[in-house]
């Protein structure tokens, strides 16, 4: 059986109408079209439903206990589809998202502090994690979505690049390198004592492919997991550094210099979340929200 919801509000309308004509002007159909789709609902169920002539149209009794039970049945249906648009439509809830340490000290609290002011409803949940812990929440499904440095190929993943940005050298102000304003060479590394981000960190990896790309070969004195870290040794004479830009405080550094590394090699910002998995209404605005917010850090200030 193949039934049409089209015939069978057609239907409905002429029950109550008890006119091909009127009927069809409540759904929007010429007479032809309306008298049409009845031929076609009584052909599909196998039933007479209208009796008809030149001057009236009336059910028969099949006509008439369908049209009873049609009723409610259509009004249920009505129901359902207005609960259901009323979730597309939904802006209130809860929005787990797993971040690594840099993006989470440095994007996500004005992505959090947006979402207050413009969805009040919406309660955006931050997990701080490492880059391998972050996809891991959200391959499991602990988190809607995460916010990571790009994880490369993923076959169960989907992603979007939503800010590129590039590797920046810092350095004490004493430091020979602090005098190129305009930029070092990732050659001129080569020797250095170098304080690095450790492996658990989404920029690790394109930090040594950099490092090998450019032949460079360099002694990493320490390996830690957080930014400041890095800042404090540098302080204390231990070594230069490379890091993402968006690592910097934006108060600026205190006692130390930054300068941009040539070439140029950057690394992408990026939203993951399952393959395949359709977000919740609220966990797609918070998505457009984190996208909005990273892509404004893009422009020049």
């Amino acid at each position: 059986m193949n039934v049409s919801l089209r015939q069978l509000r057609v239907f409905q309308a002429v029950a109550r109408h008890g006119n091909f004509t009127r009927a069809g002007a409540q759904v929007g159909l010429s007479q032809p079209a309306v008298s049409r789709c009845i031929t076609e609902l009584e052909q599909q169920l196998g039933l007479k439903l209208l009796d008809r002539t030149t001057r009236e149209v009336l059910l028969t009794d099949g006509g008439r206990s369908l049209a009873v039970r049609l009723e409610r049945a259509l009004e249920d249906l009505d129901a359902v589809l207005q609960d259901t648009r009323g979730k597309a439509q939904q802006r209130q809830g809860r929005v787990r998202v797993a971040s690594s340490p840099t993006l989470s000290a440095n994007l996500l609290p004005e992505c959090i502090a947006r979402c207050r002011d413009e969805h009040p409803g919406l309660a955006l949940l931050l997990l701080d994690r490492m880059q391998h812990d972050a996809l891991a929440s959200v391959r499991s499904g602990e988190v809607d979505f995460g916010v990571v440095i790009d994880p490369g190929p993923a076959d169960d993943l989907h992603a979007e690049a939503v800010l590129t940005e590039p590797f920046v050298l810092v350095c004490p102000p004493t430091h020979r390198l602090a005098r190129r304003r305009g930029g070092a060479k990732w050659s001129d590394l080569a020797g250095e004592p170098l304080v690095l981000l450790d492996h658990a960190s989404g920029s690790r990896r394109l930090i040594d492919d950099a490092l090998r790309q450019h032949t460079v070969t360099a002694s990493v004195v320490q390996e830690v997991g957080h930014v400041t870290t890095i800042f404090r040794m540098l302080d204390a004479g231990l070594g230069i550094s490379v890091v993402p830009t968006l690592a910097l405080p934006p108060a600026g550094l205190q006692g130390l210099v930054m300068r941009p590394l040539l070439p140029r090699i950057d690394r992408d910002i990026t939203l993951v979340r399952r393959a395949n998995r359709t977000l919740s209404p609220v966990a797609e605005l918070a998505w457009a929200l984190v996208r909005g917010v990273a892509r404004e850090r893009a422009r020049p200030r």
